[in-house]
């Protein structure tokens, strides 16, 4: 029900609490949880000794300016590099956005976690927060390298996650920072935003983050927040059966429902199945309003859990992947280029 986030490198006594509290599925690792592979593995054997081997571990490992692991792992250029491709040779862009995803989702694998909130499938419309995060513009387009670097995650042993339905790339403000609204009709939203999101569930994505964006021609409530949203047009109208994953409850433009007990109760009634507290400062807090709550449907988090997965070891002697991450460099030359 909950994904909890940490404080540093290694355990601490009160996290101990955390893990095996009632309610808490899963943890969401950053940057601040990182220092070396080695150390992240032991991090991850000790979240699943103390909180059990079902323990879901999951990270924001985009690419571009999110990417939390960087010594050890190969740099991942940002989405918009691939869409950047697709305007000259759409065929070799469906390949890199497969192979990105693969690149990625196996080095997560071989280290023990399970999945990365991944793809962004929002369009890149201006959006402060999303910015090179997307892949392009056009939803059509989209559409197409969204269902391959879910492709590329499934071959890499990992399911995916759509963010940030209904579409986070047309409103120019940053939920991190305030209160976004974006004042476009249903039928627009259906026409540009959702498609992405559509194409992608027909390859099979487990899951979706929902976006702290108001839509107000739709409902008052930000969409974490709306049964409109996920019961009726999400669950209802496009048939997703997956798991429902709120963004973090610290941002900014959760604030509509209050504090944190507010904030979980809000996500959780209107149908999330996993609420987002990232910070360890709200953690005591989101555990306590979720006690009594009735749990998620087992099916959709399992889902989440990675498959079998390969070895480091394996990894570094697999000449396909070699290949891969020659081209995926080549891409943060040419976006280099491009800058300059």
């Amino acid at each position: 029900m909950l994904m909890i986030g940490l404080a540093g490198t290694t355990l601490v006594a009160s996290e101990h609490a955390w893990l095996k509290a009632p309610g808490v599925s899963g943890v969401v690792l950053f940057s601040r949880n990182f220092s070396s592979r080695d150390q992240l593995m032991a991090l991850i054997d000790d979240i699943r000794d103390v909180g059990g081997e079902g323990m879901l571990i999951a990270v924001d490992q985009e690419g571009g300016p999110v990417q939390r692991f960087r010594d050890g792992f190969t740099r991942l250029p940002p989405l918009s590099a691939i869409g950047a491709v697709y305007d000259r040779d759409p065929e070799d862009a469906i390949r890199l956005a497969e192979e990105h995803a693969w690149v990625m989702s196996s080095e997560l694998r071989a280290s023990g976690v399970d999945f990365s909130f991944a793809p962004v499938v929002d369009l890149a419309r201006g959006n402060a927060a999303i910015g090179p995060r997307a892949f392009h513009a056009d939803p059509a387009v989209t559409a197409e390298l969204s269902q391959a670097y879910v492709r590329g995650m499934h071959l890499g042993g990992m399911a995916a996650v759509l963010k940030h339905f209904p579409g986070h790339g047309s409103v120019a403000v940053d939920t991190h920072k305030a209160t976004a609204i974006d004042p476009r009709p249903l039928d627009v939203i259906r026409r540009d935003d959702l498609v992405p999101f559509t194409e992608a569930m027909a390859a099979h994505a487990e899951a979706v983050m929902v976006a702290h964006v108001i839509y107000p021609e739709v409902d008052a409530q930000p969409a974490g927040f709306s049964s409109r949203w996920i019961k009726d047009i999400l669950r209802s109208e496009l048939g997703f059966g997956g798991a429902v994953i709120s963004d973090d409850i610290s941002m900014a433009a959760a604030g509509a429902a209050g504090g944190v007990t507010g904030r979980v109760h809000a996500h959780l009634d209107a149908g999330c199945d996993l609420v987002l507290a990232c910070f360890p400062d709200v953690v005591d807090e989101a555990i306590a309003a979720v006690q009594g709550r009735g749990a998620a449907a087992p099916e959709r988090i399992a889902a989440l859990r990675g498959a079998v997965a390969s070895t480091w070891d394996g990894l570094n002697d697999n000449p396909q992947r070699d290949r891969f991450i020659a081209r995926i460099a080549a891409l943060h030359a040419a976006e280099g280029n491009h800058s300059a």
